[in-house]
């Protein structure tokens, strides 16, 4: 990716110029929920703090959140903040305190083990020195990643030789430090095992060829439906111009936008090789990304170098009231021989004019994001993206399969109705038939089998609800509810909803609907209790329903299953699991 040979020299070399640097809040952590109601709370958008690009790093979030411990001290009497506010902050300052202004934010525990681990509350090991005379400032942080799921599973009707229990394992480690204070790095790598539940091995399977495991991306074919695959991401990190260019080389996953999914990137599929380049200048924010994707690919010829493809991803915000912030989305999707287009190493945003000069066969995607608070409880949310359209057709009623947008609107109520750190989430998504689909199998909105986007695809209409409350300290309750319907490419026909078929083989160029071919439709019921019985040391227990049909009646067999199964399809499954330094391993998107 970049001819990586010569630029990570040239990355290192810069960090003789370098200032500063930072690392990240980790994706999926519970801690993007506080720095996102405590932002609505105060009333106003944070200039340094993007939510909307995640992950967000921790000097930001912890500069963040010194500024609302400042201006909502326990004495004022208008204070936005509850107390399970006030200890969840101390509680993240303390685990990113290497950004805290003073030492002392970072807690000690009361009883190191063995005098050098956990000598730092949350920390198996803490490191931090300092010698700013002779240039020897270095901290590191290391701990382990562990975690441990049982699921019993129920289906009607049910496959042959499906287990009523499976399970998931991980355990790995992470660490995270600087050099100098100008250098950062991160760097994580988990061993997983994996059973799934019946629907999800379904997903995985797909049409048979293009499987993937979700989230992952190299992993053995299971011999008795265990999945073994490993994780690994990291990157080195520094400051450019002081506290405004920041760059970040390395592998791992992103995320841009407000909702519970996103229209434009999404954390689902597996991690990529990335160059990141983020300014922050007054109330402008600008990001380049640019990506080394894995084009799909047959998994059942076994085991080959797969060839790359790339995308570059421009994504400019800014605050233009103390109350709504406006972003533009650019992407493009093109395939070379292993080769980077040097074109599309423009910073410059809305450069896809140049694809004229490139070939038509690469993917652009358009896009605006918004987000305003309001009440000081209220926060909404919405995301527009283009493909391809023409306003002719568009407005002609025709229903031409070359308009491909999609659209989301969303919105949140912290502390609602007046309880205490109850918070409430609704989001519609529709995409429509063919949008992430290319002329051919290269350029298409994918990574590793899986969908860079929303996980469903193209051509759905989403409905999503959650309810998040923190009754008491360590306490986590929440309650997620999906419906959605989809059209369903088949008998070898291309309705769009397959973003994996070329649109250049769509059943037909007109009268096509946003649920286009037979239709399906999922609802799916989530609740889960956690208790945190120390920093990011959970116990998870909860349960699932899933219930899942289509017009046909009729289902695709898998490799547990000796036919065809008739529907409806419905899964229910409980669980119980412990997980150290992890996010919850869910399924309750799909």
């Amino acid at each position: 990716m970049l001819k990586k040979a010569y630029l990570l020299p040239f990355l290192l070399l810069s960090v003789k110029l370098c200032f500063a640097q930072t690392t990240f809040v980790p994706l999926g952590s519970e801690d993007y929920n506080l720095l996102d109601r405590l932002e609505t709370r105060s009333g106003r958008l944070c200039d340094s703090l993007a939510l909307w690009d995640r992950p967000e790093a921790r000097r930001n979030a912890v500069n963040f959140l010194e500024m609302i411990k400042s201006t909502n001290s326990k004495k004022d009497v208008k204070s936005q903040l509850t107390a399970i506010d006030r200890y969840n902050i101390n509680q993240m300052i303390s685990e990113n305190g290497e950004w805290a202004p003073k030492d002392e934010e970072t807690i000690d525990s009361r009883r190191p083990l063995l005098k050098f681990f956990y000598k730092k509350q949350y920390d198996l090991i803490h490191i931090k020195t300092h010698d700013f005379v002779l240039d020897k400032n270095f901290f590191l942080v290391v701990n382990l990643v562990l975690s441990g799921v049982a699921m019993y599973q129920q289906n009607s009707p049910t496959p042959a030789a499906t287990k009523s229990t499976v399970f998931y394992s991980g355990r790995g480690a992470e660490l995270r430090g600087w050099i100098g204070k100008k250098l950062g790095f991160y760097t994580s790598i988990i061993d997983n095992q994996e059973q799934f539940p019946y629907f999800v091995n379904n997903w995985i399977k797909k049409d048979g060829k293009h499987m993937a495991v979700p989230g992952a991306d190299y992993f053995l074919n299971p011999s008795t439906g265990n999945y073994d695959y490993m994780q690994a991401s990291g990157y080195i990190n520094f400051d450019a111009v002081k506290n405004h260019v920041n760059l970040t080389f390395g592998s791992g996953k992103h995320f841009i936008g407000d909702g519970m999914t996103s229209l434009f990137l999404t954390d689902n599929s597996s991690n990529m090789p990335f160059l990141q380049l983020q300014a922050r200048i007054w109330k402008l924010n600008y990001e380049c990304l640019y990506l080394e994707l894995t084009p799909q690919f047959d998994k059942t010829i076994g085991d080959t170098i797969h060839s790359h493809k790339f995308s570059t991803i421009h994504y400019l915000n800014v605050n233009t009231f103390k109350w709504l912030s406006v972003g533009l989305f650019e992407a493009e999707v093109f395939d070379r021989p292993d080769n980077y287009e040097l074109s599309y190493l423009n910073p410059i945003i809305f450069t896809t004019a140049i694809n004229r000069f490139n070939g038509a066969g690469d993917k652009s995607l358009l896009g605006m994001n918004l987000k305003a608070i309001a009440a000081k409880h209220l926060q909404f949310y919405a995301q527009i993206l283009f493909n391809e359209f023409r306003y002719k057709e568009l407005t002609g009623g025709k229903k031409w399969y070359g308009n491909k947008w999609g659209i989301q609107f969303g919105g949140k109520y912290f502390d609602a109705f007046t309880v205490k750190n109850l918070d409430l989430q609704a989001e519609i998504d529709v995409v429509r038939p063919y949008t992430y689909s290319a002329q051919d199998t290269l350029a298409n909105y994918t990574n590793y089998n899986q969908p860079l986007a929303d996980p469903l695809g193209s051509g759905f209409i989403k409905g999503i609800g959650q309810i998040r409350y923190n009754p008491i300290k360590n306490l986590y309750l929440s309650v997620k509810g999906t419906y959605y319907m989809q059209g369903v490419d088949t008998g070898g026909k291309n309705y769009g909803n397959n973003i994996f078929n070329p649109y250049l083989t769509a059943d037909h160029q007109y009268g096509v609907k946003t649920i286009n071919g037979p239709k399906a439709t999922c609802t799916i019921m989530n609740l889960n209790i956690a208790y945190q019985l120390r920093r990011n040391l959970f116990l998870d227990l909860g349960g699932t329903y899933r219930k899942y049909i289509n017009t046909t009646g009729v289902y695709n067999s898998d490799y547990t299953t000796t036919g065809p199964v008739y529907g409806p399809l419905t899964t229910t499954y409980v669980y119980f699991g412990v997980r150290l330094n992890m996010a919850r391993r869910d399924y309750d998107f799909f």
